[in-house]
């Protein structure tokens, strides 16, 4: 992001008149001085002034940050614009596409079923969608005309929720890549529930090669949106209605949904209409009114930093938050450890490259080494974000738990991740 990279920091007196004072939404968790839990004001105070410079210099519309640490709020703040056009300030309830952020939660519904023994995480997904029982891998060689061909070979086994889950199952993103095998799946998640139904979709990939044999490769694809299908299949209830039951309503995620109430709204917030990288139109895809055609678990739900938040220290918590235990202990940690270990191909740093030393659990990047990162961190620590520019992560050795959000997409994300990754980490003083 060299724009944004480059950007000199506006005065800290310039900087904090941009500042909201957070007086439209309830603290999501029990609120401390930071030093109480080990983190120092003065440092975390860093936050605004550099968050407001690219605000200013127009980088990103606004941004809204949480951080947490052994269990207690420490900083909760909102910056810039909710929707600059109309000058609408940001606030803390304001409401974000999550995108990607959507697929831990899926992951923790498909859990929470493995817990009651309704889904095993070995079982094959062809025993719950029958249309995915038998696939086939496509190998890409030269026709005798110099022109690529793909020829079908079967897949050496079925792929299992477990693969689904830790995006091996062959599956990809056609958007992620360039080859002819790319090019037939779908672009993305969101896109894909707009056009076609739940059975569309499951018809559609069951008639697909695979891009690689499951179990062998990392590659980021729509998985998340079969559990989410595999999930329905199970309950006979919609992805919505699964995480509002098991996952929002006793979170107290009240702002978390697949698709955003009329009388919400004006919460929402507004992206840049030009990105500041490429000067070319930007929006973000926003499920209001109609619901999406199928609620997509790998990127359509829509909510608020806090109520991630909330989320986020339920995982931080091994699967409670207050009285409401929502996993076991053991799942927790079992979801949050390397799924890859050496014998799976590990592309995950292809999405982003401060992922350089994460391998990958059940839906989230878990860091496997203290170092080869270009971020700070500790091993063991986890993390997700969306592609329109939101994200967590969960440090358990710290006892701490970030969300941020903003309306950044394209690649200015990547630079903002890893920005706030040093501005939060740097925060710890014991």
């Amino acid at each position: 992001m060299k724009s944004t990279a480059a950007l000199l920091l506006a005065p800290v007196a310039l900087a904090c008149s941009l500042y909201t004072p957070h007086v439209l939404a309830d603290d999501p968790l029990p609120r401390s001085r930071p030093e109480s839990v080990g983190m120092s004001s003065e440092r975390l105070a860093r936050i605004g002034p550099v968050i407001n410079a690219h605000i200013e210099k127009n980088h990103l519309p606004g941004m809204v940050v949480a951080v947490a640490r052994k269990g207690r709020l420490v900083y909760y703040e909102a910056f810039g614009w909710r929707d600059k056009q109309n000058n609408v300030r940001m606030t803390t309830d304001t409401i974000f596409s999550l995108a990607s952020m959507t697929k831990p939660m899926a992951a923790v519904g498909a859990m929470s079923l493995y817990e009651e023994g309704r889904l095993l995480i070995g079982d094959p997904v062809g025993k719950h969608i029958p249309e995915l029982a038998k696939m086939d891998v496509g190998v890409v060689k030269t026709g005798a005309d110099g022109k690529p061909v793909i020829e079908r070979v079967p897949a050496k086994r079925q792929m299992v929720v477990q693969d689904l889950m830790r995006h091996t199952a062959g599956l990809t993103y056609g958007a992620r890549g360039a080859s002819p095998l790319h090019a037939l799946h779908p672009a993305s998640s969101t896109t894909t529930a707009l056009k076609m139904s739940a059975d569309e979709f499951i018809n559609q990939i069951a008639g697909l090669p695979l891009v690689h044999h499951p179990g062998t490769v990392w590659e980021y694809s729509v998985s998340i949106d079969v559990l989410g299908i595999l999930l329905e299949r199970i309950t006979g209830q919609r992805l919505g209605d699964i995480l509002a039951e098991r996952i929002w309503k006793p979170l107290g995620m009240n702002d978390t949904a697949f698709s955003i109430p009329k009388e919400k709204m004006h919460r929402y917030a507004k992206a840049l209409p030009v990105n500041p990288d490429t000067g070319r139109p930007q929006s973000v895809t926003v499920h209001s009114g109609p619901a999406p055609r199928f609620d997509c678990g790998g990127a359509c739900a829509a909510g608020t930093a806090g109520d991630y938040l909330r989320f986020a220290q339920m995982l931080l918590n091994k699967g409670s938050l207050g009285d409401n235990r929502i996993l076991g202990k053991t799942t927790v940690e079992y979801m949050t450890a390397d799924h890859l270990g050496t014998a799976i191909d590990n592309r995950v740093a292809a999405t982003d490259p401060s992922r350089a030393g994460y391998g990958f659990g059940l839906s989230m990047a878990v860091r496997t080494a203290a170092g080869e990162s270009a971020v700070t961190g500790t091993t063991g620590d986890y993390n997700w974000g969306g592609a329109n520019g939101t994200m967590f992560w969960v440090d358990p050795k710290e006892e701490l738990v970030v969300v941020y959000m903003a309306h950044t997409p394209g690649e200015p994300r990547l630079y903002y991740r890893a920005l706030m990754k040093s501005l939060v980490m740097q925060a710890l003083i014991k």
